[in-house]
This record gives C-alpha cells, structure tokens and sequence, in this order.
C-alpha cells in the first residue's frame, strides 16, 4: 500500500502546485487569452451586422460569399408619427429612392409645362394626385424590401427582424417584434444603425405636431400647405419636390443652407428655389406649435430683428440635422469610444474594440452617403474573410444634392479649398451657362453655374468641381472618375465636349474669377 500511497500524495502535489501557477500573473493572462482564443472557436456567427441599411446589408451578403455564418438585426423605431417600414434602412425606404422618384414627380410637372412652347397642345386643366404618387413610389419601395429578404435568404444570411444590443463585447441580445428574446454572439460585429432625424427639444409642440422625412414620404394624403423647417439638403428637397407639385411650400432658416458645401452654389441653389415661388424666412427661428381645432397648425417664430411672426400651416416638416443611432446598442458594456456627437470613433471602419467595426453615417468623418457605406461595406467583408487589404477611401467623393435645379459636386468646396491651402495658390475657372433645353421654353438660366477649383502652378490640378443646372446628379459621375484620377484643368480643357450638352460646358471652362471678366455664357 505504500507505493499507491506515495503515488497519490505525489499526484496531490502536482495539482497544489499547478494551483499556485496559475495564481501567477503571467499565468492568469495566458489562461485567460486561452480563454479567449477558445471562445472565438465556438461563437454561433463569424459576423453578426446590427442594422439592415444599405451599408449592412453589403458587408453581410459580400461576407457571405466565404461561406460564413452572417446574421442581421434590424429593427425600425416608429417615429412619433408611428411610421415605420420594412428591411433595407434609409435610403430605400425614407431617403434616396422615394425622394429622387418625388423629385422625378416635380420634374415632369415642369415638362408638362415646357412642352407647349414645344407645339404640345396640353390641357390646362391637368392635376396631380399625390395618393396615387404615394402608392406607386411605395409599391416600389416594397418591392426592393422583399428583393433585399430574398437576397438574404439566397445567401443564406440569416435574418432576425429584432432590436441588437450588447450584452458583452461579444454577445448581443436580440430583441423580437413580438417580444421574444435571444441571445447570440459573433467573433465580429459590424454597426450599421444609420442616422434618424433630429426634433428641437426646445420648441412646444414640435415633437406632437409635426413631421420629419421618416414620415413624408409615406404620407397618405397631401401635405398641403407646408413649413419646412431647417437648411439642410433634406429640408431643400422636400421643399422643392414640393412646389414642383404645385404645393405652397415655405422654407424657415436659422442660419445658412447647405451648411458644408460650397456656399456661392448653395445662394445659387436657394436662389432658383426663390425664383420658384419658394417663400424663404431666413435667419428665424420657430417657437412654438399649436394644433388648431380644424386640423392645422399654428406656428410662432422670430425673425432675425426679434420680432415675433405667426402663420398657419397643413403640415410642419423638420429638417434639422440627424442624429446618430449608437443611444441604445449598449455599447456602455463595450469599450467601443465615441466621438462628442455620438458617432463611433475608428479607423478603417474598425472600433477601439478589435473584433467591433462601423459602418455609414455612424462612423465619424464617414461622408454620410449611401454608396459610400455600401462600398466600405464591401471592403471591409473583404478584410475580414478574404484575406485582402483594400481601404475604403473616403477623399473625392462626389454627389448631388436634388433640390429643383440640381447641385452635383465631388472634391473640395471654394471655402475648403482657401483653408487648405493659400488663396493666391488656387485658380478659380467659372462659367454661367444656358440649357439648349431652356431657350424654347424660356426658362430662367440664371443660376445655371459651373466652378472648377484648381491649383494655380504647373498642370493645375482640379481640387474641386460644382455644377448647379438639371441633370447635374448625371454629369458629375463621370468627371468624378476623372477628379479621382488626378486630373487637370490642362487635361479637362483639352477634351473635346459633346454638342449640344450641359456637360460640354465643364470642358469649356476659361475665365478665371481673378481675372474679373464676364463669366456670362453668350452663344456656342
């Protein structure tokens, strides 16, 4: 018996002093980076994305392509309005895709009425109905929220119509319509929540009586007589689709429009709006808005002297500015950092937390586009499965803003430019110019405009390229490309325009602003 007894104390030993290792401090640390690396082996998904927008929806199906397991959340907060949609985040369901279809709406309105100078004979009587607008710009809208569940389904992306939030840096709890709850974890997770519109906090009645985008487009019937309040590209969209559809439209501004972009194109653009029969309350604020017993609402503001001004109104629509959606994804039991203004900081769309990424309007210095969180999207399923390195380049990336005379753009505004470098060092080309279309029907061109911004020595780099005119959302895509690639004012003036085009003008930029000559187009 004393063998066996000598062997067991022995083995007693063995696990007293195994014990007092692991007490250690470098022992503590790979037992817990075991851990770690252990947990990582037996997670439900390799990628979990919170947030079924544009941005999304990319990364999950391109990350699908490498045979992972992807699972997406998504969950629509009704706005105070109770509007709420289906799968597919801003851009297809309260953003780009019902806004450009309503901005096509207006547009052919102002055909209609081009074409009698054209020998058309069109009835006077003609009207819109703006039901029948609704329904078929949400028939569309419902037609790519299901193409999108198909598209998951086919890449057999697992989807969860639910509310995510973080348990841990590697749990989410998901929360069902109905209630339900599960919990799931991921080796990484991506943030895809988007932005939503933001109500003052400081005006009565605002949140009670009136609207933002979240609920336009959807609205079942006209919105009348409307006030839109706010500067942004938002609230110069919906205004001018608006008036494009024969409604009267007042625009309230606090302080500028387009804050961001170049602010001679912005006057130029807020100056065709004018022009429309857009009433603009500039410099004034609103303060109160009270519901009247018929329906409408009474708002009070002031104007810039401090007087206090009063009006009725069918609809209020607030176009403030949005607010990033990282409130409610418990990232307080994460050590993911976020800027002052809500946004996730990161680099290459990575968090503070590794393994935690974000993508779109909620990444701070992202541009707050819908191709350019589809594009980061991409890239980043690629890093993360593919074995590739590609960054998404968030520098000259061009866009438009939709407001009846369009105001397409990519690179640096004229005010950016001075910033970045010396006035002296730039050269400024700018032409005003005429729409072959617009000479029949006797259209004001007066804020038609184009304006290259380049640098002054050697080849002239262009820095920045505006185009205020129709179709601009058209015309700037392709000199984006070309901006992209480095090109040249030598280079843009020695291309040959297409004749008779809007976009030939670009090519025929010559006049400088420094040399103080007419910019004012006069022929072909």
């Amino acid at each position: 018996m004393a063998a066996p007894m000598r062997r067991f104390a022995s083995f007693i030993h063995h696990i007293n002093r195994s014990n007092s290792l692991l007490m250690s401090g470098r022992s503590r640390v790979i037992c817990q980076r075991c851990r770690y690396l252990s947990s990582l082996e037996h997670h439900d998904y390799d990628l979990a994305v919170i947030g079924g927008g544009s941005g999304g929806l990319a990364c999950a199906k391109e990350a699908a392509s490498y045979n992972k397991k992807i699972v997406v959340l998504d969950y629509v907060e009704p706005t105070p309005n109770g509007t709420q949609w289906g799968l597919g985040g801003t851009c297809v369901n309260v953003g780009c895709i019902p806004k450009k279809l309503m901005h096509q709406a207006s547009l052919l309105g102002e055909a209609i009425e081009d074409s009698r100078h054209y020998g058309w004979k069109v009835p006077t009587d003609i009207n819109h109905s703006w039901e029948e607008m609704v329904e078929a710009v949400q028939n569309h809208v419902r037609s790519l929220n299901w193409g999108h569940r198909v598209q998951l389904k086919d890449k057999r992306v697992e989807y969860l119509n639910a509310k995510g939030t973080f348990v841990d840096e590697h749990t989410v709890k998901a929360v069902m319509r109905n209630g339900d709850e599960r919990t799931l974890t991921a080796g990484n997770i991506v943030l895809a929540t988007g932005m939503r519109p933001r109500y003052p906090t400081n005006v009565p009645g605002a949140v009670e009586h009136s609207m933002t985008s979240d609920d336009l487009f959807s609205l079942t019937k006209s919105p009348g007589k409307t006030l839109v309040i706010g500067g942004s590209y938002v609230a110069l969209e919906c205004a001018g689709f608006l008036k494009g559809l024969d409604l009267p439209v007042t625009v309230m501004v606090r302080s500028i429009c387009l804050r961001g972009f170049d602010q001679q194109m912005a006057g130029l653009v807020t100056g065709y709006m004018e022009d429309t029969g857009i009433e603009f309350l500039w410099q004034s604020t609103p303060k109160s808005l009270e519901r009247n017993n018929d329906g409408t609402i009474s708002v009070r503001w002031s104007d810039c002297r401090g007087h206090e001004e009063m009006d009725t109104f069918d609809t209020v629509l607030f176009a403030i500015g949005r607010d990033p959606q990282t409130t409610k994804l418990g990232l307080e039991n994460t050590s993911v950092k976020l800027h002052s203004n809500g946004k996730i900081l990161g680099r290459n769309e990575q968090s503070s937390v590794p393994h935690i990424y974000a993508i779109g309007d909620i990444l701070e210095g992202c541009n707050e586009l819908t191709p350019v969180a589809i594009k980061a999207g991409k890239l980043l399923a690629h890093r993360l499965f593919g074995g590739r390195s590609e960054v998404m380049d968030y520098e000259k990336v061009a866009t438009t803003v939709f407001t009846p005379l369009e105001y397409g753009t990519v690179g640096l505004s004229e005010e950016d430019a001075i910033q970045r470098y010396q006035e002296d060092d730039l050269e400024i080309y700018h032409a005003f110019y005429k729409p072959l279309e617009y000479s029949v029907a006797d259209r004001s061109s007066d804020q038609c405009y184009i304006k290259a911004i380049c640098l002054r020595e050697g080849e002239q780099r262009i820095l920045g390229l505006h185009i205020v005119g129709p179709n601009a959302g058209e015309i700037i895509q392709g000199f984006a490309v070309a901006i992209k690639c480095g090109v040249s004012y030598r280079q843009l003036a020695s291309t040959v325009g297409v004749h008779p085009t809007c976009a030939e003008e670009l090519v025929k930029l010559h006049i400088t602003k420094r040399s103080g000559l007419d910019p004012t187009v006069t022929g072909c």
